[in-house]
């Protein structure tokens, strides 16, 4: 399939694609806010300029474009067919960085949770924010060793079947 763009409508689109208030992040904030945790954004101070922060409870929220970051087996990560290897490096190099950025986060004692924009979809919204709740009530209750989170489908699942009961 070819691309129905032009080279500079292809330029204009990509160049229009913003690297913070994105929609997913904005809709976990709005969550988090509604709940009572209060935290900063693109945080300086802290490796990769997390997402949101939250100071108090030593934790970064990164919530993660499919595509840019690479999400494998996600089907709103699709390679594109033309310039394939530009965008194989590109997103591979935001892959290691990504690791980086959470290794040195840890190392530094702060947790990391990591959101997937096809997490936030309409369909499993509501799942996944629960189950946000969930891990920052576990990690504030359990005081486990710093780490990267990825809030998991089998959670988000058993978050949404005892929100039902």
């Amino acid at each position: 399939m070819s691309d129905n763009h032009t080279t500079q409508q292809r330029h204009t689109n990509m160049a229009a694609i913003r690297g913070k208030d994105t929609k997913p992040e904005i809709i976990v904030r709005q969550y988090l806010w509604h709940h009572g945790f209060r935290y900063r954004l693109n945080y300086s101070r802290l490796p990769g300029k997390p997402d949101i922060v939250l100071r108090k409870y030593r934790t970064c929220i990164l919530v993660n474009g499919c595509f840019w970051h690479g999400h494998t087996d996600c089907k709103y990560f699709v390679m594109p067919k033309s310039n394939t290897q530009f965008w194989n490096d590109k997103i591979q190099r935001n892959i290691l960085r990504d690791k980086e950025v959470q290794h040195k986060l840890a190392r530094m004692g702060w947790h990391c949770i990591i959101i997937w924009e096809c997490q936030l979809k309409p369909n499993q919204r509501e799942q996944t924010l629960n189950s946000l709740l969930h891990t920052l009530n576990h990690i504030f209750l359990e005081n486990h060793k710093p780490q990267a989170y990825q809030l998991p489908e089998e959670s988000i699942r058993k978050v949404a079947e005892n929100s039902e009961k």
